[in-house]
């Protein structure tokens, strides 16, 4: 299935069905007087979050919806019946904006929450609604209300409770897939990874978490170079961050400070959340140039990387440890408890 995050669709509600002119005509009663019932309400345009959908991909096929109008109203008094409404199945973590794209109308969350988008018009009045002592054989009724009618934008933001950011061919990918049981492309050119990706983590009972991959950064993303001004919004969600730099590069420093100043400029609190950061790459140097590496890194990185591969599993589990220990689930009580164990990890 193609991943797709954001979407423009047209919703319309119905149209209320009109009322009915209509008199009461049966043998032997004189003067029946107006029966004509009212229209029924138009159907409503709802958005409701659902459980299994994880792209927008819907979206792109069918762009418009519109709810049924209500049906027309008849005599002996019958009022017409209600419009069906239109639902829109939406994965949990989208934003639902106006047409300018800012105006946020909801936010969906968690799995069943609905929001109304678009309320069916009324419908109109048959003519026995208009019956009074002065005008005892009304011949009008009301048409049904029009319904409302916009253009919105769906955009998802992947929930989940770690992300991976780093450069293109930071070794994300290869985290990613040596973790969890996901399974993104892997090749050895930048810009491999085109759109998010999701695993679950399982470091035991009650130490699971959600982590996704970010498509690389690069030097004036959150102005929109590259694929991740589109991308960085899915990081938004995140508790946690996880940093990967390529140690095999020549300037790890310099790599470090461009992702930061990427998240500076997008957005002020997502800069503050925890993050950790981590030398990955480390099974193709020397351990003197690994070391190397992280002393060029402190210069912009005041704390102590962790040292990691991907490919061999060295240090990986100390870093789904400490991404449990930020999130305050089980998973730091084991480690304390069992200091010894090997830190290397399987991949999968």
């Amino acid at each position: 299935m193609k991943f797709l995050d954001q979407a423009k669709v047209y919703i319309q509600s119905g149209t209320g069905g009109s009322g009915c002119v209509s008199f009461r005509r049966e043998k032997y009663i004189e003067y029946g007087g107006p029966d004509g019932g009212d229209g029924g309400r138009g159907g409503d345009v709802w958005a409701e979050a659902v459980e299994g959908l994880n792209t927008l991909i819907d979206y792109r096929y069918q762009q418009h919806f519109k709810a049924k109008r209500g049906g027309h109203g008849m005599g002996k008094q019958r009022t017409g019946a209600k419009g069906d409404d239109v639902v829109l199945k939406l994965p949990v973590g989208t934003q639902i904006f106006e047409e300018d794209q800012e105006t946020l109308i909801a936010d969906l969350t968690e799995v069943g929450q609905r929001v109304l988008l678009a309320q069916g018009g009324n419908g109109g009045w048959g003519n026995m609604r208009f019956k009074s002592s002065t005008n005892q054989a009304p011949r009008r009724a009301n048409p049904g209300e029009e319904g409302e009618e916009a253009w919105i934008w769906l955009r998802l933001k992947l929930i989940a409770d770690a992300g991976l950011i780093g450069l293109p061919n930071a070794g994300k990918s290869t985290f990613l897939s040596a973790v969890t049981a996901a399974h993104p492309k892997i090749a050895d050119y930048p810009f491999t990874t085109l759109h998010p990706g999701l695993g679950v983590v399982d470091l035991g009972p009650g130490t699971r978490f959600v982590l996704a991959d970010i498509p690389g950064l690069i030097e004036g993303a959150a102005e929109g170079a590259g694929l991740g001004h589109r991308f960085l919004g899915h990081v938004e969600r995140c508790k946690v961050l996880l940093h990967l730099i390529d140690c095999t590069q020549d300037d790890v420093a310099g790599a470090y400070r461009t992702i930061r100043g990427e998240l500076e400029a997008y957005d002020e609190e997502l800069a503050q959340r925890p993050e950790i950061v981590c030398l990955n790459k480390i099974d193709a140097l020397t351990p003197e140039l690994v070391e190397e590496q992280a002393k060029q890194l402190a210069t912009e990185y005041k704390g102590k990387p962790l040292l990691i591969s991907g490919v061999t599993g060295q240090g990986v589990k100390q870093a789904l440890y400490e991404i449990a220990r930020h999130l305050g689930i089980q998973a730091e009580l084991e480690a304390e408890e069992n200091p010894d164990t090997d830190d290397s990890w399987t991949p999968l």
